[in-house]
């Protein structure tokens, strides 16, 4: 079998051999165990379940959250001659039909679905009818409500264990407290404890932390000191294009990048990026899932994350390609209190989160005991301003009604412009009411795409546009016209939020916020905010080794490279034996005050103070009353 996966590995990938662990979670599933692989980021996750679906028989079925890494994959396989689709929001029902009976006509190999699709009645139907072989979970850490991104959604994975129960389960994620680790197994349902860990220790990684009032001052003297590619991570849209705009009049090439931007900005966005036109890319955390850039040498967060899981992802950005890179997390005066006040804003009152409910329910025209099984077009800046509700609490509102299973909310997809042609392809020419104009369109999307007699392809119509000096509403105005004649069928591209109903619209007075969502959601969120608090005001121990700490592993050694430590090492480089063996005798003798030493000892004054201070701190010795004592 070791022979099987590497020639599979070479043939699709080009590699020769496995990055650590992979090869043994490979292993792992072939010989049908449940699996939990616990790699960091950049770690390979994906090829741990691509190359066991290749060398079994059957499909393997991919759950995932991140819609554009999904389409990103399936894209990824589908160029190396692999068989992968999707299903997720924000496709017709005749899109999906079709995926269905690739599945079921064995023209899939992967097939890779949002959470939220597991709550169709309809569409298990459909999967009971495929030969799944193996079910991969990625970011399975959305599974268990200790982690920072529960999804409710991820809940419904245990009824396709049930679906198939000889189907081994993978279930992997880049970050997770050994709380959550022990919460997966038991929410996927584990036969058999059994994880593959890969230290979260990176080798050639410094953590650093600055603590400065005027935070751009500060970024704009490490930038003037640093090269090579950079990603800074705020925590708002609009601070994105802020940022970037004072990095590019201050000389430095910078972008920005959020998930409001369309799909042509955003990847000619990333595209300029790569290629180190820009050197620099301000982000929220949207810019990263999937961007695979080896080099990238700083990462820099200007806005302090909620929580060390975020900050360990985000930060692990950096230095993939084994060189020495840095992570900067710049600190300000009012940083803590932010940290705290997120709390409030992230558990709002009860009664505003039932208003947004019942709201929500009118905006979409859901009667009582209405919305079953149901999903609907979301427009939440719209929600917002009709009925004059502050974003950020709404959102959080929304969030908790998803916690609570009321609702679940699918925040913000962008789906492509897709075609499925319904005609035989000699039905496509002299199409009566056909402008030339319009046939040179029709021509130019039969010459550049394929397969769509048979599926649903998607098309960019601002690419063609471009390429071909077209106008784009000519394109539009084709494509519709076709669609119009039954020609083919087209779904214009579309960016919204959906919410699907699990449950039935219920009365107020029958709903309910759990205890599961509000208080110990709060009271995880809490605890997560104080370690990153402590994490950012800790001055006495190792960056890395508190954060591998906080990850649950032990016995572990000072990393030697963040700011911690090298203070440190300038502090011990630096230090006065002959003093410090001085101030030991005299305190051995009787206590002593400060002008004592200064009296006594032969040393400058700053030197001998700073050594008090020290061996006070450090507990050499104790200080009480206006006097130093031996410990």
């Amino acid at each position: 079998m070791r022979d099987i996966i590497h020639d599979i590995l070479y043939k699709y990938w080009g590699y020769e051999s496995f990055r650590e662990q992979q090869e043994e979670i490979i292993l792992s599933v072939l010989a049908g165990k449940d699996t939990l692989g616990l790699l960091p980021t950049g770690g390979g996750k994906s090829l741990t379940f691509q190359v066991p679906g290749l060398a079994m028989d059957g499909i393997t079925l991919v759950i995932t959250p991140l819609i554009a890494l999904m389409k990103d994959q399936v894209d990824n396989l589908r160029e190396r001659g692999i068989k992968a689709r999707c299903i997720h929001s924000g496709m017709r029902r005749g899109e999906i039909r079709n995926i269905i009976d690739h599945c079921l006509y064995g023209k899939c190999k992967f097939l890779y679905v949002s959470p939220e699709r597991l709550t169709s009645q309809t569409f298990l139907d459909s999967l009971r009818q495929m030969d799944i072989s193996l079910i991969a979970v990625d970011e399975a850490h959305c599974i268990s409500q200790w982690g920072y991104d529960f999804r409710p959604s991820y809940l419904n994975i245990s009824a396709i264990r049930a679906l198939f129960p000889d189907a081994p389960v993978l279930a992997l994620t880049a970050s997770a407290t050994q709380e959550v680790v022990e919460d997966i197994m038991h929410k996927l349902q584990f036969r058999h404890r059994n994880i593959f860990r890969k230290s979260f220790r990176r080798d050639n990684l410094s953590y650093i932390v600055r603590r400065h009032e005027n935070k751009t001052d500060k970024l704009l003297s490490v930038m003037e000191r640093t090269h090579g590619s950079c990603i800074i991570y705020v925590r708002s849209r609009r601070k994105t294009a802020l940022v970037a705009k004072e990095l590019s009049e201050m000389g430095y090439p910078a972008d920005f990048y959020h998930a409001g931007l369309s799909t042509e900005e955003k990847r000619d966005k990333q595209d300029r990026w790569k290629s180190g036109e820009r050197r620099i890319m301000v982000a929220t955390n949207a810019f990263g899932m999937g961007i695979d850039k080896p080099d990238v040498r700083l990462v820099v967060h200007l806005d302090v994350p909620n929580s060390l899981e975020e900050y360990y992802q985000e930060a692990g950005r950096a230095g993939r390609d084994g060189k020495q890179s840095y992570a900067l997390l710049i600190a300000g005066p009012k940083d803590v209190a932010t940290l705290r006040r997120r709390i409030a804003e992230a558990y709002p009152p009860k009664d505003f989160i039932m208003t947004v409910y019942e709201r929500a329910c009118d905006f979409l025209e859901i009667p009582i005991g209405g919305g079953f099984d149901q999903m609907f077009d979301f427009n939440f800046q719209l929600f917002c301003t009709t009925f004059k509700l502050p974003e950020v609490q709404t959102l959080s509102a929304v969030k908790i009604l998803t916690a609570s299973r009321l609702i679940d909310y699918i925040d913000e997809v962008e789906t492509q412009s897709r075609i499925l042609i319904l005609a035989e392809k000699e039905d496509l020419y002299n199409i009566p009411g056909m402008t030339p104009e319009m046939d040179n369109v029709l021509v130019t999307i039969l010459r550049n795409y394929t397969g769509f007699f048979s599926e649903y392809v998607a098309i960019d119509e601002a690419s063609l546009s471009y390429r071909y000096h077209i106008p784009q509403q000519l394109i539009y105005e084709t494509l519709l016209f076709l669609n119009r004649n039954h020609l083919l069928h087209y779904i214009p591209r579309k960016r919204t939020s959906y919410i699907y109903f699990p449950q039935s619209r219920e009365e107020l007075k029958h709903t309910v916020i759990t205890r599961e969502a509000y208080e110990e959601g709060k009271q995880r969120l809490e605890r997560r905010i104080l370690s990153m608090i402590d994490y950012v005001e800790n001055t006495t121990d190792c960056r890395e080794r508190k954060m591998l700490s906080y990850f649950g592993e032990q016995n572990t050694t000072d990393c030697n490279r963040c700011d911690v430590c090298k203070e440190y090492k300038k502090k011990k480089s630096s230090f006065n034996k002959e003093l410090f063996n001085s101030i030991q005798y005299m305190v051995s003798l009787k206590p002593c005050s400060a002008a004592d030493f200064l009296d006594t000892l032969s040393q400058p004054k700053d030197e001998i103070i700073g050594m008090l201070r020290f061996m006070s701190d450090e507990g050499f010795i104790t200080f009480a009353n206006g006097l130093f004592r031996q410990k």
